[in-house]
């Protein structure tokens, strides 16, 4: 049913992902689908990386050892962006047409009175894309 699985990840904050990369693994396994890694960082050093291809670097081994872990096939796509809190959502949604996903599972949080004024990063995901969007909490 599903063959390549779109799972954004935030490498600063991979501990609270736990229960979103599950899931994707699981499906991948139960599909034979491919989970496919997207981050998004900045262009400016930061505290995970002092470049974007040393980003890159560390999406990829975090995919590989995804697929250690769970015993799944992995990519990772990294992207760039001068200010990515403002750029997430059109970085994630062109992301899901490059890495031709099919299923996006992502994190979310708990809603909040924040989320009635802007759309969560999942929402304005599957609002705007026509693939299927799972967001674990």
């Amino acid at each position: 049913m599903f063959e390549r699985i779109m799972v954004p990840v935030d490498l600063g904050h991979a501990e609270k992902l736990e229960k979103a990369l599950l899931c994707a693994a699981d499906l991948a396994a139960h599909y034979g689908a491919t989970a496919v890694y997207v981050g998004v960082t900045t262009e400016q050093p930061s505290s995970l990386a002092r470049t974007p291809a040393e980003y890159a670097q560390k999406l990829a081994a975090f995919a590989e050892d995804q697929a250690k872990l769970r015993g799944i096939a992995t990519e990772s796509k990294a992207y760039a962006s001068h200010d990515p809190a403002v750029d997430l959502d059109p970085t994630l949604l062109k992301a899901v047409g490059e890495t031709r996903a099919d299923l996006v599972v992502m994190a979310s949080h708990i809603p909040n009175i924040a989320d009635h004024l802007w759309p969560s990063n999942g929402g304005s995901i599957a609002t705007h894309t026509d693939v299927s969007v799972l967001l674990v909490r």
